[in-house]
């Protein structure tokens, strides 16, 4: 910003944001003067910190955005459907096709099938299509700076400079989603330092621009977060009418025999077959969609911890490699809304469950208190709230 005004209207909105929020950031000029000490005790040169950090303010957008994430709020079948689409599936099987050569090569170095890459690469940017125009740098400044979670985007920022001290992205090229993330598979910065590639041999780690370094430097981070060469990662299955759903969640891997056992099978009604382990994975409860979850399922929670996300971007992984769309699961699922789901966070609050935020999202701590409540009162144990726990609670 350019004139002090704009400057000023802009910190007040910031503030007042804050406020909203519960919390209130600290002075802006002294937050910065301390940020600078820490950071140069780091190794980062005061000069490039001068010439940098001198120049930039929060942005009240950042915070809006940061704030207002409701996204996260629509059930699976919502989000998946809309992030799954015919058109975005024909852009992936197109994009398998275009660089085949590239993904072998990179299945060949890191072990992680082109699907996988393809499905976080359409849903983070479109294919690299959609990679953002905000400051970087300027997002940090602002999310450091913020109250709510200052000490993620503390480490975010210091990370961001290492990058333009070491050469390997400049101030003005930094430019991203509104939270900081970069390039095409929108790494955060610590991942980005820490897990890319030059790929292309050009002697540069450029994920912005360059297919073949984001796509081998994804492949990089997941094959370092455990992904198991050969092995599966989701497949959708049918569950019964009736079963011991309190076995239905992520941390409950069992052999597939003992899901047969329980009358899960695969989704097109036949036995279930081959062996492993995994999780049965109830997203909207014993009358949705039904997944099982093999190991390297963990694999997309490291890379995205919601739940519903990651199990949008195994789906769609399972749909490049061929196998039919979902089924919507064995009858119509009541979904609470937002406001609804927030007054039920909040009488799980109240008698003592573990409930952080009441933010309308069902996250897997919410998940959690639901199976609570639902044994303790005699409902089906399957972490999925409905407006029955809502009117018993």
């Amino acid at each position: 910003m350019q004139h002090w005004i704009a400057v000023f209207l802009s910190m007040s909105l910031v503030y007042s944001t804050h406020v909203q929020a519960g919390c209130t950031a600290p002075n802006f000029n002294t937050w910065l003067s301390t940020f600078k000490e820490d950071a140069i005790a780091s190794g980062l040169k005061p000069a490039l910190l001068e010439s940098i950090l001198g120049k930039l303010q929060p942005d009240a957008t950042v915070i809006q955005r940061d704030r207002s994430q409701q996204v996260f709020a629509q059930d699976f079948l919502t989000f998946a459907t809309k992030k799954v689409s015919g058109n975005r599936l024909g852009l992936g099987k197109a994009n398998l096709k275009k660089h085949a050569a590239l993904f072998k090569r990179i299945e060949q170095t890191y072990a992680v099938p082109a699907p996988v890459l393809t499905a976080l690469w359409g849903l983070e940017t479109d294919f690299g299509a959609v990679t953002g125009d905000f400051s970087t740098l300027r997002s940090l400044l602002t999310l450091a700076h913020d109250c709510r979670r200052p000490e993620m985007f503390r480490i975010e920022l210091l990370s961001a400079l290492q990058l333009v001290q070491k050469g390997d992205l400049t101030p003005a090229k930094m430019r991203g989603a509104w939270a900081g993330e970069i390039g095409q598979l929108q790494f955060l910065a610590s991942r980005y330092d820490q897990y890319a590639v030059d790929f292309n041999n050009d002697g540069h780690r450029d994920l912005i621009h360059t297919s073949a370094d984001a796509l081998a430097s994804g492949a990089n981070m997941l094959k370092s977060s455990g992904w198991q060469s050969g092995e599966p990662w989701l497949q959708e299955v049918k569950v019964p009418a009736d079963m011991d759903w309190s076995l239905a969640r992520l941390d409950n891997k069992l052999p597939l025999e003992d899901w047969a056992t329980q009358g899960v099978s695969d989704a097109d009604g036949s036995p279930l077959s081959g062996t492993g382990i995994a999780a049965l994975l109830l997203p909207m409860g014993r009358n949705g969609p039904a997944f099982l979850a093999y190991p390297n399922f963990d694999v997309f929670l490291q890379w995205n911890e919601s739940t519903v996300y990651s199990l949008t971007a195994a789906y769609f992984a399972t749909r490049l490699v061929g196998a039919p769309a979902m089924r919507k699961g064995n009858a119509p699922v009541v979904v609470l809304s937002t406001a609804q789901t927030k007054a039920l966070q909040a009488k799980l609050q109240a008698q003592g469950m573990s409930i952080s935020k009441v933010d309308g999202i069902i996250g897997e701590e919410t998940r959690h208190a639901v199976r609570q409540a639902q044994q303790k009162l005699g409902l089906p144990v399957d972490g999925y709230p409905d407006p029955e726990l809502l009117a018993r609670l």
